[in-house]
């Protein structure tokens, strides 16, 4: 009986041992399946995986900033302040890695590495066939050498400006350097989504590497430029002022309100009186045109698209806008008389849409009329080219039509004053 008991729990105690080893191989089985014991061997291979991609950027980021700084130094432009490893040593406002400011590395602005932009010899579109422009004096797809108009300087103490909306879709960055290059006297800063355009410490870095000041800033109130800087159409004109007087600009260009803006268009006038007595900077409305459809023309614009109809202290005056209204550039320039603070210069062909912006002397507006006129009316404000280049075949090409619309400003200005 004892032997049999001893029998049958060892019997018993071999069963279950025999149990206990076959479920655990059969645990051990389901977790090998289920890929349990294969988590160690899995994340090694993606730790090493995103190490391999972290190496990758890294050596594209160096070979980038190398591409960068050689672009820069080929330029002639030793006191760029960077560093070698493709910051700036101005600080962490203009040009530390990562900050979406200009001279940064990676930041994909102008100057920082990656960019495609100032200095880089493998610009997006320098693949494209290279050949001359006749008096261009550079390269398609490269950046120009210093023009001669650089050592012309403003006509009849007018300053000519480049709109850093005429240098789209290249950045903020870019319309300093090809101001400097080409020989303007400063620069229009249009407040747009790109950060640069709206940061007042970047841009007076900017202004002082190039040497070249910003005269004027344009207020974001675009439709495309409606959520910049908030929705509040008079918090904006109170920054714009802000940044125009931190940067020593006399100007902040303003188009009228738009017609579903209604409280802001019925408080334009006297609003805008108010908000310029409290700074030096000249807000000057801009003229804009009618919406014509099927022979019909809409109100866009209120209270009114034309500001010779306004009762405001400064106006600019803008040809391509006249093109599409269909006004008479030089009968405004006359209604304005002193109003007139402020010129853009491009052209146009025929009213109504698009707004072409083209380059001044390429439409039918009286271009060269209206600036040889500012002379004789002693016009104390600015020449503002902007144009658009953004259909541009070529960097090069953009380039040779900025040159040009310079070079006609200044010699119809020059005209003026030697015949005054």
């Amino acid at each position: 009986m004892g032997q049999a008991a001893d029998t049958t729990g060892a019997s018993v105690r071999a069963r279950s041992a025999v149990g206990a080893r076959s479920a655990v191989g059969a645990r051990s089985g389901v977790g090998a399946s289920s890929g349990v014991g294969a988590k160690p061997a899995v994340g090694a291979q993606i730790a090493a995986r995103a190490a391999g991609l972290r190496a990758s950027v890294l050596r594209a980021s160096v070979t980038r900033a190398s591409n960068t700084l050689a672009g820069l130094a080929e330029a002639g432009r030793p006191g760029s302040g960077f560093a070698a490893d493709g910051r700036a040593k101005n600080g962490a406002k203009n040009g530390s890695a990562g900050n979406g400011r200009a001279g940064s590395a990676g930041n994909g602005r102008a100057g920082s590495a990656g960019n495609g932009r100032a200095g880089r010899s493998d610009h997006p579109r320098a693949d494209r066939p290279r050949g001359r422009r006749a008096g261009t004096g550079h390269t398609r797809g490269q950046r120009p050498q210093t023009s001669d108009a650089a050592r012309t300087g403003p006509a009849d103490g007018i300053p000519v400006a480049l709109s850093t909306a005429s240098v789209f879709p290249e950045r903020t960055t870019d319309a300093f350097d090809l101001a400097a290059r080409l020989g303007y006297d400063g620069v229009e800063v249009m407040v747009t989504a790109d950060p640069v355009s709206q940061d007042p410490d970047v841009l007076h870095r900017l202004a002082e590497y190039h040497g070249v000041p910003v005269l004027a800033v344009h207020a974001p109130c675009l439709l495309i430029t409606q959520r910049v800087w908030g929705r509040e159409p008079w918090a904006k004109l109170v920054r714009a002022a802000d940044v125009a007087e931190r940067l020593g600009a006399s100007v902040v260009v303003v188009h009228p309100p738009f017609r579903w803006q209604r409280e802001y268009a019925r408080e334009f006038e006297i609003g805008l009186a108010r908000t310029q007595a409290e700074t030096p900077v000249k807000f000057a409305v801009e003229n804009l045109y009618p919406l014509r459809a099927r022979g019909t023309e809409v109100a866009a614009y209120a209270p009114h698209w034309n500001p010779v109809e306004l009762d405001v202290e400064h106006v600019t005056l803008d040809l391509s806008h006249t093109a599409v209204s269909g006004s008479d550039a030089l009968e405004m320039a006359d209604d304005l008389g002193e109003r007139l603070a402020h010129v853009h210069l491009a052209d146009g062909t025929r009213p109504g849409l698009p707004d072409e912006h083209l380059a001044p002397g390429r439409g039918s507006q009286p271009c060269a009329e209206l600036l040889e006129k500012l002379h004789g009316t002693g016009y104390r404000g600015m020449v503002v080219v902007e144009i658009s280049t953004r259909r541009s075949l070529s960097p090069q090409e953009r380039y040779a039509d900025l040159e040009e619309s310079l070079a006609f400003a200044r010699e119809h200005l020059h005209a003026a004053s030697a015949v005054g």
